[in-house]
């Protein structure tokens, strides 16, 4: 009789013991779940960067441009600090943070934010797509 061990539940505790780290950043603690954006469950959070001057309005906007897709599960966040957004997306394995801050308003683009790297660039937001859908293809 054979009887294996390899199973669902075994898989997925490797999987997400193997993508938890712990680093500092900045002299913080910085808790990330560096999931593989293929597995990642939400692949990008929009964040205005502040609930005013017309920031809400475009990230929204942005948001459910993203969303009729049908291409990626994403979440919307205008709760709390820009940088406790980003480390909340990054304990939940998010691996891009898209950014509507004041210069959005005013050329329409966009702050994306990688997770593993921190690096930050700016993205026409009629380009996310095509953007989102290149980065996690590779």
């Amino acid at each position: 009789m054979v009887e294996t061990s390899a199973g669902a539940d075994r898989t997925t505790l490797v999987v997400l013991l193997d993508a938890y780290y712990e680093e500092q950043v900045e002299g913080e603690a910085r808790v990330v779940l560096k999931l593989q954006p293929a597995l990642a469950p939400i692949k990008a959070a929009i964040l205005p960067l502040v609930n005013k001057d017309g920031m809400p309005e475009l990230a929204r906007k942005i948001y459910d441009g993203l969303r009729k897709t049908g291409r990626f599960n994403l979440f919307y966040d205008d709760g709390g600090s820009i940088g406790r957004r980003y480390r909340r997306q990054d304990e939940a394995g998010t691996p891009f943070g898209i950014t509507v801050d004041g210069q959005s308003t005013q050329d329409g683009t966009v702050t994306v934010r990688d997770r593993d790297t921190l690096a930050q660039e700016r993205i026409a937001a009629d380009q996310l797509t095509e953007y989102l859908a290149e980065k996690l293809r590779s």
